[in-house]
Protein backbone atom coordinates (compact mmCIF):
# COMPACT_ATOMS: atom_id res chain seq x y z
CA UNK A 1 0.00 0.00 0.00
CA UNK A 2 1.80 3.11 -1.23
CA UNK A 3 1.60 6.24 0.93
CA UNK A 4 0.88 9.55 -0.75
CA UNK A 5 2.72 12.69 0.28
CA UNK A 6 0.19 15.16 1.76
CA UNK A 7 2.14 18.20 0.53
CA UNK A 8 1.79 16.98 -3.06
CA UNK A 9 -1.98 16.51 -2.91
CA UNK A 10 -4.35 19.19 -4.23
CA UNK A 11 -7.02 20.38 -1.77
CA UNK A 12 -9.65 18.65 -3.91
CA UNK A 13 -9.21 15.70 -6.26
CA UNK A 14 -12.18 16.01 -8.63
CA UNK A 15 -12.58 13.87 -11.73
CA UNK A 16 -10.90 13.81 -15.14
CA UNK A 17 -13.32 16.50 -16.37
CA UNK A 18 -12.48 18.90 -13.57
CA UNK A 19 -15.76 18.34 -11.74
CA UNK A 20 -16.02 18.11 -7.97
CA UNK A 21 -18.50 15.79 -6.28
CA UNK A 22 -17.98 16.32 -2.58
CA UNK A 23 -19.31 14.53 0.47
CA UNK A 24 -18.90 16.39 3.79
CA UNK A 25 -19.03 14.22 6.93
CA UNK A 26 -18.84 14.79 10.66
CA UNK A 27 -20.80 14.70 13.89
CA UNK A 28 -23.55 17.21 14.64
CA UNK A 29 -22.03 20.64 15.26
CA UNK A 30 -18.66 20.02 13.63
CA UNK A 31 -19.23 22.68 10.97
CA UNK A 32 -20.44 20.61 8.02
CA UNK A 33 -23.05 23.11 6.88
CA UNK A 34 -20.68 26.08 7.16
CA UNK A 35 -17.93 24.34 5.19
CA UNK A 36 -20.40 22.99 2.62
CA UNK A 37 -21.88 26.43 1.95
CA UNK A 38 -18.42 27.93 1.57
CA UNK A 39 -17.42 25.22 -0.90
CA UNK A 40 -20.65 25.61 -2.86
CA UNK A 41 -20.01 29.34 -3.16
CA UNK A 42 -16.37 28.94 -4.18
CA UNK A 43 -16.99 26.19 -6.71
CA UNK A 44 -20.40 27.42 -7.89
CA UNK A 45 -21.98 23.98 -7.62
CA UNK A 46 -25.28 22.89 -6.02
CA UNK A 47 -25.50 21.78 -2.42
CA UNK A 48 -27.81 19.18 -0.90
CA UNK A 49 -28.32 19.26 2.88
CA UNK A 50 -29.35 15.83 4.10
CA UNK A 51 -30.85 17.42 7.22
CA UNK A 52 -33.18 19.49 5.09
CA UNK A 53 -34.03 16.55 2.86
CA UNK A 54 -34.62 13.93 5.55
CA UNK A 55 -36.62 15.94 8.09
CA UNK A 56 -40.06 16.90 6.86
CA UNK A 57 -42.32 19.43 8.68
CA UNK A 58 -43.12 18.34 12.21
CA UNK A 59 -39.87 16.33 12.47
CA UNK A 60 -41.29 13.56 10.33
CA UNK A 61 -38.50 11.44 8.82
CA UNK A 62 -38.58 10.69 5.13
CA UNK A 63 -38.87 6.95 4.38
CA UNK A 64 -35.40 5.51 3.75
CA UNK A 65 -36.09 4.30 0.22
CA UNK A 66 -37.48 7.66 -0.82
CA UNK A 67 -34.60 9.44 0.90
CA UNK A 68 -32.01 7.35 -0.93
CA UNK A 69 -33.78 7.80 -4.26
CA UNK A 70 -33.84 11.58 -3.85
CA UNK A 71 -30.11 11.63 -3.08
CA UNK A 72 -29.38 9.59 -6.21
CA UNK A 73 -31.64 11.84 -8.27
CA UNK A 74 -29.76 14.92 -7.04
CA UNK A 75 -26.39 13.40 -7.93
CA UNK A 76 -27.56 12.28 -11.36
CA UNK A 77 -29.20 15.61 -12.16
CA UNK A 78 -25.99 17.48 -11.37
CA UNK A 79 -23.48 14.89 -12.62
CA UNK A 80 -22.18 17.14 -15.40
CA UNK A 81 -21.74 20.12 -13.09
CA UNK A 82 -20.63 18.63 -9.79
CA UNK A 83 -22.26 18.75 -6.37
CA UNK A 84 -21.86 18.80 -2.60
CA UNK A 85 -23.76 16.57 -0.19
CA UNK A 86 -23.71 17.75 3.43
CA UNK A 87 -24.36 15.06 6.03
CA UNK A 88 -23.88 11.44 7.02
CA UNK A 89 -27.24 9.62 7.43
CA UNK A 90 -25.45 6.35 6.73
CA UNK A 91 -28.18 3.97 7.92
CA UNK A 92 -30.94 5.93 6.18
CA UNK A 93 -29.33 5.82 2.73
CA UNK A 94 -26.66 8.50 2.81
CA UNK A 95 -23.92 5.92 2.32
CA UNK A 96 -24.78 5.84 -1.39
CA UNK A 97 -22.88 9.12 -1.78
CA UNK A 98 -19.51 7.56 -0.88
CA UNK A 99 -19.03 5.63 -4.12
CA UNK A 100 -20.06 8.55 -6.35
CA UNK A 101 -18.05 11.28 -4.61
CA UNK A 102 -14.69 12.43 -5.97
CA UNK A 103 -13.82 13.91 -2.58
CA UNK A 104 -14.89 12.98 0.95
CA UNK A 105 -14.18 15.57 3.65
CA UNK A 106 -14.38 14.39 7.26
CA UNK A 107 -14.58 17.21 9.79
CA UNK A 108 -13.21 15.88 13.08
CA UNK A 109 -12.49 18.72 15.55
CA UNK A 110 -12.17 18.02 19.29
CA UNK A 111 -15.46 17.62 21.16
CA UNK A 112 -14.32 20.37 23.52
CA UNK A 113 -14.34 22.77 20.56
CA UNK A 114 -17.53 21.89 18.75
CA UNK A 115 -19.92 20.88 21.54
CA UNK A 116 -20.05 24.43 23.01
CA UNK A 117 -20.73 25.73 19.48
CA UNK A 118 -23.60 23.29 19.15
CA UNK A 119 -25.03 24.40 22.52
CA UNK A 120 -24.83 28.04 21.44
CA UNK A 121 -26.47 27.29 18.08
CA UNK A 122 -29.24 25.36 19.83
CA UNK A 123 -30.01 28.28 22.15
CA UNK A 124 -30.17 30.62 19.16
CA UNK A 125 -32.67 28.28 17.52
CA UNK A 126 -34.74 28.05 20.69
CA UNK A 127 -34.92 31.85 20.81
CA UNK A 128 -35.82 32.05 17.13
CA UNK A 129 -32.59 33.84 16.23
CA UNK A 130 -31.35 31.10 13.90
CA UNK A 131 -33.27 28.97 11.44
CA UNK A 132 -33.89 25.31 12.23
CA UNK A 133 -32.08 22.50 10.44
CA UNK A 134 -35.11 21.95 8.21
CA UNK A 135 -38.25 23.91 7.36
CA UNK A 136 -41.09 23.26 9.77
CA UNK A 137 -38.86 21.58 12.36
CA UNK A 138 -38.47 24.03 15.25
CA UNK A 139 -36.49 22.93 18.30
CA UNK A 140 -38.23 23.00 21.68
CA UNK A 141 -36.99 23.08 25.25
CA UNK A 142 -38.61 19.71 25.88
CA UNK A 143 -36.90 18.12 22.88
CA UNK A 144 -33.52 19.69 23.61
CA UNK A 145 -33.30 18.98 27.35
CA UNK A 146 -35.81 16.24 28.19
CA UNK A 147 -35.85 13.91 25.21
CA UNK A 148 -33.76 10.95 24.11
CA UNK A 149 -33.75 12.54 20.65
CA UNK A 150 -32.07 15.70 21.99
CA UNK A 151 -29.50 17.10 19.56
CA UNK A 152 -27.15 17.69 22.50
CA UNK A 153 -27.38 14.12 23.72
CA UNK A 154 -27.08 12.87 20.15
CA UNK A 155 -23.87 14.82 19.68
CA UNK A 156 -22.29 13.45 22.86
CA UNK A 157 -23.39 9.87 22.28
CA UNK A 158 -22.30 9.85 18.63
CA UNK A 159 -18.88 11.46 19.06
CA UNK A 160 -16.99 8.16 19.38
CA UNK A 161 -19.35 6.33 17.01
CA UNK A 162 -18.63 8.81 14.21
CA UNK A 163 -14.88 8.69 14.84
CA UNK A 164 -14.80 4.89 14.74
CA UNK A 165 -16.96 4.72 11.60
CA UNK A 166 -15.00 7.31 9.66
CA UNK A 167 -11.64 5.99 10.85
CA UNK A 168 -12.62 2.65 9.33
CA UNK A 169 -13.54 4.45 6.09
CA UNK A 170 -10.18 6.24 6.12
CA UNK A 171 -8.43 2.88 6.09
CA UNK A 172 -10.16 2.20 2.78
CA UNK A 173 -10.50 5.61 1.11
CA UNK A 174 -7.90 7.76 2.93
CA UNK A 175 -5.74 9.82 0.55
CA UNK A 176 -2.53 8.98 2.34
CA UNK A 177 -3.13 5.52 3.81
CA UNK A 178 -6.20 3.99 2.16
CA UNK A 179 -6.15 0.40 0.99
CA UNK A 180 -7.67 1.36 -2.37
CA UNK A 181 -5.33 2.04 -5.32
CA UNK A 182 -3.98 5.61 -5.16
CA UNK A 183 -6.24 6.84 -7.98
CA UNK A 184 -9.32 5.71 -6.06
CA UNK A 185 -8.46 7.34 -2.74
CA UNK A 186 -10.49 10.43 -1.95
CA UNK A 187 -11.07 10.89 1.78
CA UNK A 188 -9.30 13.38 4.04
CA UNK A 189 -9.68 14.20 7.72
CA UNK A 190 -9.64 17.79 8.93
CA UNK A 191 -9.16 17.99 12.68
CA UNK A 192 -7.53 20.41 15.08
CA UNK A 193 -8.88 23.59 16.61
CA UNK A 194 -9.93 25.35 13.43
CA UNK A 195 -6.78 26.41 11.61
CA UNK A 196 -6.59 23.17 9.63
CA UNK A 197 -10.05 23.74 8.13
CA UNK A 198 -9.31 27.43 7.50
CA UNK A 199 -6.02 26.64 5.76
CA UNK A 200 -7.66 23.96 3.64
CA UNK A 201 -10.48 26.27 2.54
CA UNK A 202 -7.89 28.89 1.61
CA UNK A 203 -6.11 26.27 -0.48
CA UNK A 204 -9.37 25.46 -2.25
CA UNK A 205 -9.93 29.16 -2.96
CA UNK A 206 -6.41 29.54 -4.37
CA UNK A 207 -6.98 26.49 -6.56
CA UNK A 208 -10.23 27.96 -7.88
CA UNK A 209 -8.73 31.39 -8.55
CA UNK A 210 -5.69 29.92 -10.26
CA UNK A 211 -2.19 31.41 -10.45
Amino acid sequence: MAALQPDLLPPLIGDSQGRYKIRVLGNSGTGKSTVSHQLASMLDIPLLSLDELYWQPGWKPMPNNEFRDKIISFMEKNASRGWIVDGDYVRMGGAVVQEHATDVIWLDPPLLLYFPRLVFRTFLRLMGLKSSCSTGCPESIREVFFSKSSILWWCLSQHRVVIDRNSAQMKIWGLEVGSRPPKERKMRRLGGWGSEVTDWLQSVWKMVKGP
